[in-house]
């Protein structure tokens, strides 16, 4: 039998390994908000909701975009909360979403959700879900999978989302686009030609210069001319 300080041992690092993983999983899943968790105190009898929300980013120096379609406003006390849990309270009760990007934390009103069908090609959705996450893009909470056909995802949720999806897509085509580019351009063009008929006579065009093919039959031989020797 193991001695109880190996097993007390391989069970710190069981311990440390599994705290390790599960915060390795939040960072790839979205854009950490760090906020204190420390109560939230704020003292409110009626104010307007996107004045409350503004104040709350000035008050944990966070930078707040509120979206002009959230509206309401907050009437009585608030209870003394976690900031986070203040955040989704507050979403909770006026049917909010709010997302954050790294930089900004972005709060809409949840009927200004938006849903858009995105055309993959020529890109991978296991390269692209990759490129969301280590962008620290991706948000659990909000859709983005793949949908029925060739080369489709739905990306659904905040307008900030589905902006980001829409903005990383495009940069990683616009990557690969120039990776082919230069191999494209080493590739040889293909050579014009151009048979230009005058009469019975023709002229071959070989990129935009005249040739003089012997095949060609000269206007006097095609009209049944005599050579001038004969005469």
């Amino acid at each position: 039998m193991l001695a109880r300080s190996t097993i007390v041992h391989i069970a710190k690092r069981l311990l440390c390994l599994s705290v390790f993983v599960c915060m390795g999983i939040t960072r790839s899943a979205a854009a950490p908000l760090s906020l204190p968790s420390t109560p939230y105190r704020y003292t409110v009898l009626d104010q307007d909701l996107s004045a409350a929300l503004q104040e709350f980013g000035n008050n944990l120096n966070i930078r707040v975009n509120v979206s002009t379609e959230v509206r309401g406003r907050i009437r009585g006390g608030m209870p003394d909360l976690p900031p986070r849990e203040f955040l989704d309270r507050l979403t909770a009760l006026y049917n909010l979403q709010w997302y954050y990007d790294g930089l900004v934390l972005y709060i809409s009103a949840a009927h200004e959700a938006q849903s858009q069908l995105i055309v993959l090609s020529p890109i991978s959705f296991d390269a692209f879900k990759s490129a969301l996450d280590a962008l620290n893009i991706s948000d659990q909470r909000y859709i983005m999978k793949p949908a029925p056909g060739e080369g489709l995802i739905l990306a659904s949720g905040p307008p900030r989302f589905v902006a980001l999806v829409d903005q990383t897509l495009k940069g990683l085509v616009a990557e690969a686009q120039a990776r082919r580019g230069p191999v494209a351009a080493d590739r040889p063009q293909r050579e014009s030609v151009l048979m230009l008929f005058r009469g019975s006579s023709s002229t071959v065009f070989r990129d935009g210069r005249p040739e003089v093919s012997p095949e060609t039959p000269h206007h006097e031989e095609a009209l049944g001319g005599t050579d001038p020797d004969q005469k």
